[in-house]
């Protein structure tokens, strides 16, 4: 080993063993997990991290039944025992999804409800904290095995950590009468919401084995797993399987359009039996029997298809394959579940990110004006030209376009280009504000919000700046699972970073020895604390009559 990454490897190894001192958990040089580990299903051996060898990794654990054949589209079952010992080194499938190049080279199959665990306790008395990760990919995309994932630099922290597979598109969210009619609650379309839930059930009756503990257990997600931790929120199928949540990206107030399309999005019932009854007819099938026939090839054809009849305030649209408010699975939509205060109540920890929603860095505005690629549809289109600022503003705040363009003044496209990242992030840090400041209603567990402004070094910096999911390494501490020229100050904010949320799934608190002081939400205070490259508390708005301006515009939208 070179020099310099044997100090790096010693200089984690020390900042892990002290952090591990200081909050009475067994030091990472002793912890391993050795020899088989005991599950309701059967026995396992795992395998020794290429990273740090202290940490044991259990990959490609069943926690459900294969959902295949008759139990397409149904709520996952118990997973299948095994005889003998099972030999954990190697991912699971992952769920069948449209190509691209995430999945390139990853075997693919209906037979995915698979998880993954990272321990570095010693023993299965460990009582570690335990964190549960929820991939994002806008319910279309995405596995617990993407590198990204890698559960080993938090386990070595001092976390036992999870990562599962889910189904997604139709064999996830597709719902139609007749599925609905043969559940036993008149609902369909949230097979994925109830894997989630599956996953969790079966981390409260096996985590120990591995050092976990039960009682202990953090859900976090970062897009679309940011919205799921937002949906096991407000489901009661999932009441007292966590005891803290982390939602990274996308975090938005019931009366913000933008809730509507990003992947906090859902569907009510009767839309999404509609929309499922119409792609099963053009798939040829007319009968749940005729559905579950089908090669999962043909359902999943083709490019994400988006959902075009929602009104966003602008030309974003969400994935026409969502949860879905069906009565059982979500009983009801954000603006009813927390005005009433039903949601379950633990700390929450969440955030949104400078550069995504349509934000770009500066240096990006000569090329993105140059580029005359299509845009991908659905997405938020960043706006770098007075034209594109003046439609996009008419479109969005309609009668209030005037007020708007008086706070936002610009008369030059590099003028329009900034005031449109003005503009975003300001919506963005208000509308989790709002967020919080409803929830914080009913709720006695403590908040805390963020925003992530550090960009990653390498390719994509100038273009994409802090992006949406830039802060994933960081908060996993695994710069080792991805090549990128990290430097010394990409180390220390992955290891604050990753601290606060060891600290904060091991007490509900992510302050502790060595990191800056992160305030709890107060709805008194509007101001937000920065992640990345500054850590302190920032004001949610640019100035005090935008924030004023943003107030009157959400009050106005339909609560959703």
């Amino acid at each position: 080993m070179r020099g310099v990454e044997r100090a790096r490897m010693l200089a984690l190894a020390a900042a892990a063993t002290a952090a591990a001192a200081l909050i009475g958990w067994p030091s990472p040089a002793r912890a391993a997990i050795t020899g088989t580990v005991r599950t309701e299903s059967g026995r396992l051996v795992g395998e020794r991290s290429r990273w740090f060898r202290s940490v044991r990794v259990f990959k490609g654990v069943p926690y459900a039944a294969p959902p295949v054949g008759a139990l397409r589209f149904r709520a996952p079952r118990p997973p299948l025992p095994w005889r003998g010992v099972r030999r954990a080194d190697r991912f699971g499938d992952i769920c069948p999804q449209p190509g691209s190049a995430l999945t390139a080279g990853q075997p693919m199959s209906e037979n995915c409800l698979f998880l993954n665990i990272w321990s570095g306790a010693s023993t299965a008395g460990a009582r570690r904290p335990v964190l549960v990760w929820i991939y994002g990919g806008a319910f279309t995309f995405g596995s617990g095995s993407d590198p990204a994932f890698n559960g080993a630099g938090l386990a070595h922290k001092g976390l036992v950590v999870v990562t599962f597979n889910y189904r997604l598109g139709p064999l996830g969210f597709l719902a139609t009468p007749a599925l609905s009619q043969e559940s036993g609650h008149g609902a369909s379309g949230n097979y994925g919401l109830l894997d989630m839930i599956a996953a969790l059930k079966w981390v409260r009756r096996n985590i120990t084995a591995f050092g976990g503990d039960p009682h202990r257990i953090t859900i976090a997600g970062q897009s679309a797993g940011a919205g799921s931790v937002g949906f096991l929120d407000m489901s009661p199928l999932a009441r007292g399987l966590f005891q803290r949540a982390i939602s990274e990206s996308h975090q938005r107030a019931p009366r913000d359009p933008e809730l509507r399309y990003l992947s906090t999005s859902y569907r009510m019932l009767r839309t999404a039996q509609e929309q499922g009854e119409a792609y099963a007819r053009a798939h040829g099938a007319r009968t749940p029997a005729q559905l579950r026939a089908l090669p999962w090839q043909q359902l999943v054809a083709g490019d994400v298809v988006n959902d075009m009849s929602v009104r966003t305030g602008g030309p974003a649209k969400p994935p026409l394959f969502r949860p879905v408010v069906d009565g059982w699975v979500l009983p009801r939509g954000y603006a009813r579940t927390y005005g009433a205060g039903l949601q379950t109540d633990v700390p929450y920890v969440s955030g949104n990110n400078r550069d995504e929603s349509g934000a770009v860095p500066q240096t990006a505005f000569a090329r993105l004006r140059a580029r005359t690629r299509r845009p991908t549809p659905g997405s938020p289109q960043p706006v770098v030209t007075l034209a594109q600022y003046h439609e996009a503003a008419q479109r969005k705040f309609g009668p209030m376009t005037a007020r708007f363009l008086e706070l936002y003044p610009a008369t030059s496209d590099e003028a329009a280009a900034r005031q449109n990242d003005v503009r975003v992030r300001d919506n963005s840090r208000i509308s989790l504000f709002l967020w919080a400041s409803l929830r914080a209603r009913h709720m006695k567990d403590p908040i805390y919000t963020y925003f992530w402004t550090h960009a990653p070094p390498g390719r994509g910096h100038d273009m994409r700046g802090a992006y949406h999911g830039s802060e994933i390494n960081y908060v996993f501490d695994n710069l080792y699972a991805t090549s990128r020229p990290w430097t010394a100050a990409d180390r220390r904010i992955a290891d604050i970073m990753s601290s606060y949320w060891v600290n904060f799934a091991a007490t509900g608190n992510p302050n502790g020895k060595g990191v800056p002081y992160w305030p709890p939400f107060d709805p008194k205070r509007p101001v937000v604390m920065e992640l990345g490259d500054h850590f302190g508390p920032i004001p949610i708005a640019s100035d005090p009559a935008r924030l004023a301006f943003w107030k009157r515009y959400f009050e106005a939208q339909t609560p959703w």
